[in-house]
Order: C-alpha cells, then structure tokens, then sequence
C-alpha cells in the first residue's frame, strides 16, 4: 500500500511539474542519443581540459600561477596563451576549463565591477568579485565551464578563494585548480608555511606549476606570475620556460613553389550566394 501511494505521489509530482513548466532534470535527451546509438551513429565525447593554477597568500599580498598551455582533446593549440585574467587593478583572477567561459566571465565580472566601483566611488573587494562570479555561473549551473582562482588586496588585505564551476567557492591560504591540481597541491602541503616573503611566495608557487606540467598532459608552456600587493600588482610573464625548443636550423626551412600541390580549386564568386539590395532616394519634390 506505502509503495503504491509512493509510486501515485511520484507520477503527480511529475505531471504537476510538467503541467506548470517547471524545471529539474530531464531524461528525454538520454532515450533520444540510445536511439541514434543503435542506428549505428557514433556519439560526440566531451573534450578533457587541462590547466594547472595556484595561489599562496603571503605576508602583504598574493601570490597567482599558471601555466600556459591551451589543449583542444589531445591536441595542443596554444602554448603560450595567458590563463591569469584581468578583474580589477587589485583583483586578478586564474581561469581553467573551456577558454571562452573563462575569458568571456571574468570580462563580464570586470566589467560589473567597474561599474560598481563607479557608483560608490571607491576600491572594489574582493569578495564582492567573488559574490558576482559565484551567482553568474550558479545561475547556470555548471553549463558555463569556468573553474577559476580568484585573488586580491583590499581594505580588509590580502584575499585567496577558488571557484567551481557550479558556483560553490573555499576560502583558503594556498589553493589549486585544475587538472595537475594535485601535482601542484602535493608541493604546497609540503612546503607552504605562514607568514612567508614575497619571495618565497613566489619560488613556492613557481614550483607548483612546474610541478603540474612535469606530472599533467593537460598542463605545459611555461609558467606565468601575478603579484597582487596594497601598492599595485606585477605580471611576471613566462618567468620559467622549461620546454623552449633547443635546437633551430640555422636560416630556417625555405620550401621552394609547388612543394605542395593543388590536388583542386574553384571559385564562387560572393554575388551568387547573396542578394545585394540598393536603395534609391528619390530626387527633393519641387516646391513653387
């Protein structure tokens, strides 16, 4: 009788949430693709992202890292791309996942930050970047893939937090993200310690990312800092590149015309794929 009413009560929970439109999960999606499965057609996989990112607080300030490669699947399409994003003069913020949402959220979030700090006319916190980035990719929940490492200098001091993609964000002195997170996370529970220099902020942090593209396919290039101090900030640009090429033929590769061959060409002129319309003015009406 319990499992009855049970079942009785799911059913009209379903169709009650059906009727008024609300929304919740939605298995349609999965009948569909078993369907094309077994009509022999081959499904898309998701793409494996990989990035490594880091941050330490130090004594006066923080300390950013990340490496610089940028992989479509096992390609490598970029490998000296800038992961480490501009939000405020006193607030940077290190971005992993898809590299759209990561450019195209922090762009967004710096622009309403700029806004706001235009209304009440003074510094923007930290936290109220991290409030702004955790309620835009809630909203989303997760579609947007933008797993992020967000720190700064405020009135309140330094400030570290790391942010998923689902909106849920940690408050911690040393933190890591990304898929050679645990490379990276290995190094700091080692080394890391209180009040450090922002020199040994530095080194430490340096060795994380070294450490994530020694031991992750996803991570390579080479290793980019930001230091964020009460005085400003400073953008420590491939400061370790341990995968420089050692060996360049001296004058390069000079391929003569025709080393490659045209197998076909044709052309399509624009004018027959589009319609160009004009517009005439008719002359000014005389008036007598």
């Amino acid at each position: 009788f319990f499992i009855y009413c049970g079942q009785r009560g799911a059913m009209a929970a379903e169709s009650l949430a059906e009727t008024l439109g609300l929304g919740g999960f939605n298995f349609d999606n999965t009948r569909r693709n078993q369907l094309l499965e077994a009509t022999g057609m081959t499904m898309p996989k998701a793409r494996k992202t990989g990035t490594t990112l880091a941050g330490v607080v130090f004594d006066g300030g923080v300390v950013l890292g990340a490496d610089t490669r940028a992989t479509g699947g096992d390609t490598v399409c970029d490998k000296n791309c800038d992961k480490i994003h501009y939000i405020a003069d006193n607030i940077w913020c290190c971005g992993a996942g898809t590299s759209a949402d990561t450019e195209g959220s922090t762009a967004l979030i710096s622009s309403q930050l700029e806004l706001h700090r235009m209304a009440t006319n003074k510094q923007p916190r930290v936290v109220t970047a991290l409030t702004m980035l955790k309620r835009m990719l809630f909203r989303y929940q997760g579609h947007v893939s933008a797993a992020l490492v967000l720190g700064g200098v405020d009135c309140n001091g330094p400030s570290l937090y790391t942010v998923y993609p689902h909106g849920s964000t940690d408050s911690l002195p040393y933190v890591t993200m990304g898929s050679g997170s645990l490379a990276a996370m290995a190094v700091f529970e080692a080394e890391y310690k209180s009040g450090m220099t922002k020199a040994e902020a530095m080194k430490l942090v340096q060795a994380a990312i070294m450490s994530g593209i020694n031991n992750d396919l996803g991570s390579g290039g080479s290793v980019d800092l930001m230091v964020i101090t009460k005085e400003g900030y400073e953008h420590c640009r491939n400061i370790e590149r341990p995968n420089m090429r050692k060996f360049r033929k001296p004058g390069g590769y000079n391929f003569p015309n025709g080393t490659a061959k045209v197998l076909a060409q044709s052309f399509t002129p624009l004018s027959s794929l589009v319609t160009v319309e004009t517009t005439v003015t008719p002359a000014a009406m005389e008036v007598s």
